[in-house]
């Protein structure tokens, strides 16, 4: 089994076993038989196709693996063959529909073409480049009536857009122009493992980034040497490489060699060091003072780099400070122009003293207008209060009756309730009782008595004592 082969068996959820009969099959019949299982044999493919670059699984000439670039050979066949099902049949069909689509596109022409891939005059590229470069690469095969593979380099479309992504929010989080400037080289240096989540770049994947990032997205300015990413705060304007441009660049990558020197004179001294001491240990004077002065250069020729470095440290801080300067001029220039226009829309001191004095003499006319119209509501109502009187006088008389009716009512049930208590005490059979100092008491009743007289019920309270007293 090929090692792309395994790879994608183990990793492409598409490439599962049971699917593998139909990938491996020749399925170009389905085109107009099938459509859909074309199709979705085609995206399954190109899909795969495209990851195992990204991975860097797809070998090619170069010492480093192409992560935005498919080398489509021999070999790619070698290493999708399945000892099951051999090779991939219909893997020319694959790479052509994938040109077709725009997702892969001929190495060569998309590095020459001057012209967004994402304008219409791309939409020819079926019928021009596509025919052209198939009939330049295909096999002999194609006399045959059988289609082969063409043999090439294909961009693929879903990698370089994935490394540009990944190159605009670094883009977008660098804070002044001179950590968004590099030269070629120094930006090779530093992007060719942050992009593609690990992996390594090849040179060749940077001539293609940078040529979609520049031509496609504009997320970078790049004339062969100079690379500007574009930020948040870059001047539109500044399409090209400017001289100071090139001037950062190269004051970044010196102070990034100079870095690289002194680590690695740091490292040495430290080496140098711990071998004199083991030359002292075995007593081999000579070759340990030999080892002293090489460290002793090495620490002098290290103290000049920090020098340097310190300077070069500087001009950097100064060069961002005064690039912070243009910004900021550039900003006030601009607000000024903005104040001056709205101030020209407003007319001037003596408008607004002019508006502002109509519009207080029109907020006192709607005072006097309000005040005119409330002493008017006020005059037209008029309340006679001996017609008041006379309708509250109409209408307790019209009460009175209702009134002494529901006091008779009152009274009524009042003789009721006390001709029905008067029945029940009656009924109740005397009860005898002991009462001492009954002259007392019986004078204490009658006073109590007396002075409850009156009512029925005082009355029937009067029985109740007469009859207290008889039972004594």
């Amino acid at each position: 089994m090929g090692d792309v082969a395994e790879f994608l068996v183990q990793h492409d959820h598409n490439f599962r076993r049971a699917r593998l009969p139909a990938l491996y099959s020749d399925f170009r019949s389905q085109r107009t038989l099938n459509p859909d299982g074309f199709h979705a044999n085609i995206t399954a493919w190109r899909d795969a196709l495209a990851r195992a670059t990204r991975e860097g699984r797809i070998s090619s000439d170069a010492s480093t693996a192409d992560l935005f670039i498919l080398s489509v050979n021999d070999h790619l066949l070698r290493s999708l063959e399945y000892k099951q099902y051999g090779r991939p049949i219909a893997l020319g069909s694959v790479v052509k529909e994938a040109v077709s689509e725009k997702q892969f596109f001929p190495l060569d022409e998309f590095l020459r073409s001057r012209e967004s891939i994402y304008s219409r005059s791309w939409t020819a590229v079926p019928k021009s480049v596509v025919s052209w470069a198939f009939q330049q690469l295909w096999s002999s095969d194609s006399a045959k009536g059988d289609e082969g593979l063409p043999q090439g380099r294909f961009v693929v479309l879903k990698n370089v857009e994935a490394g540009a992504k990944a190159l605009a929010e670094y883009a977008s989080t660098s804070a002044s122009p001179f950590d968004r400037t590099f030269t070629k080289s120094h930006f090779y240096k530093t992007f060719c493992k942050n992009l593609m989540g690990g992996h390594r770049i090849s040179h060749r994947d940077l001539d293609v980034l940078l040529k979609y990032a520049s031509r496609d997205r504009n997320i970078i300015a790049y004339d062969g040497k100079t690379i500007r990413l574009r930020g948040d705060v870059t001047n539109p304007d500044r399409s090209s490489i400017t001289e100071e441009d090139a001037a950062i660049s190269s004051l970044k990558e010196l102070m990034d060699d100079i870095k690289s020197q002194v680590a690695a004179m740091e490292t040495r001294i430290e080496d140098l060091t711990s071998k004199a001491k083991e030359c002292v240990a075995r007593n081999n004077k000579i070759s340990a003072l030999s080892l002293l002065k090489s460290r002793k250069l090495t620490e002098t020729a290290l103290e000049k780099r920090h020098a340097t470095l310190t300077q070069l440290e500087e001009v950097a801080h100064k060069i961002q400070q005064a690039a912070n300067q243009v910004q900021l001029v550039e900003v006030m220039e601009a607000s000024t122009g903005i104040l001056r226009s709205l101030n020209q829309q407003v007319g001037g001191v003596d408008r607004v003293e002019e508006a502002v004095d109509k519009l207080r003499e029109q907020m006192e006319e709607v005072d006097e207008l309000g005040n005119v119209l409330a002493s008017a509501g006020t005059a037209a109502v008029v309340i006679d209060e001996a017609e008041l009187d006379s309708e509250l006088a109409e209408m307790e008389a019209a009460q009175k009756p209702q009134m002494e009716q529901a006091q008779g009512a009152s009274v009524a049930e009042g003789a009721k309730d006390a001709a029905d208590l008067e029945r029940r005490l009656d009924q109740i059979p005397a009860v005898p009782s002991v009462i001492q100092q009954g002259g007392i008491a019986h004078e204490a009743q009658e006073a109590a008595l007396g002075e409850r007289a009156g009512s029925p019920t005082d009355d029937v309270l009067q029985r109740t004592a007469g009859l207290q007293l008889e039972g004594k």
